[in-house]
């Protein structure tokens, strides 16, 4: 697969990246290593080889699902810089 300029410039877009013409060229030369690279993974023989599905041996390992104590709510609210009467206040981050 060739990276091209128009590549580059197309995946920028998707992306919503900006860059200036020396970072372009500098960013396509990275992406046709990065092709290269894979193209010769795609070469390595696997046949033989079974899938693996998980590094280790064990799946699915969890803590066990038990109710433990927690703090009150006063504790959690009491280093907090902002709180109304049973929650945190912070500062607006949608606007409409």
């Amino acid at each position: 697969m060739e990276v091209t300029a128009a590549l580059t410039d197309h995946l920028a877009h998707l992306s919503r990246l900006h860059f200036s013409n020396e970072e372009k060229q500098e960013i396509q030369k990275d992406l046709e290593k990065m092709v290269a690279f894979v193209e010769t993974l795609a070469q390595v023989d696997t046949s033989g080889v079974e899938p693996l599905m998980h590094i280790g041996q064990s799946v699915n390992v969890l803590r066990a699902d038990e109710v433990q104590g927690s703090i009150s709510q006063e504790q959690a609210l009491r280093n907090a810089s902002g709180t109304g009467t049973a929650f945190f206040q912070v500062p607006k981050v949608i606007r409409k």
